[in-house]
């Protein structure tokens, strides 16, 4: 058992070692968003969003908590509701949402979403 500085060294070093080694996007529900990822453009996503979505998906994919996410605050992260219960979002920009699962310090299922 670790404790005081010690604890806080083998935190730090498990989170180094979760980031170096583990991809915190799992899957993707759509293809639009993992080729955004990937670095390739899409057809279907208007070219001004996908500079920031591509910007915002490495966030998610280097976030190790939830609220990882809540920084910067323009990510406006929220807990989904109705149809969408158990996702998350964070914004684009006023139209566009990047929606995910979070388990377990993992995103799955991410899209990129139309809101209006």
């Amino acid at each position: 058992m670790f404790t005081g500085e010690a604890c806080h060294i083998h935190a730090l070093t498990f989170n180094v070692m979760r980031y170096t080694l583990h991809r915190m996007i799992q899957s993707f529900k759509d293809k639009e968003a993992e080729r955004i990822f990937n670095r390739q453009r899409s057809r279907k996503l208007p070219n001004n969003i996908q500079q920031v979505a591509l910007r915002k998906l490495r966030m998610i994919n280097r976030a190790i908590t939830l609220n990882d996410l809540r920084i910067p605050p323009a990510n406006r992260l929220e807990k989904l509701k109705g149809n969408r219960q158990g996702q998350y979002s964070i914004r684009i920009n006023n139209q566009w949402r990047i929606c995910f699962e979070w388990q377990d310090g993992d995103a799955y299922k991410v899209e990129i979403v139309d809101y209006h």
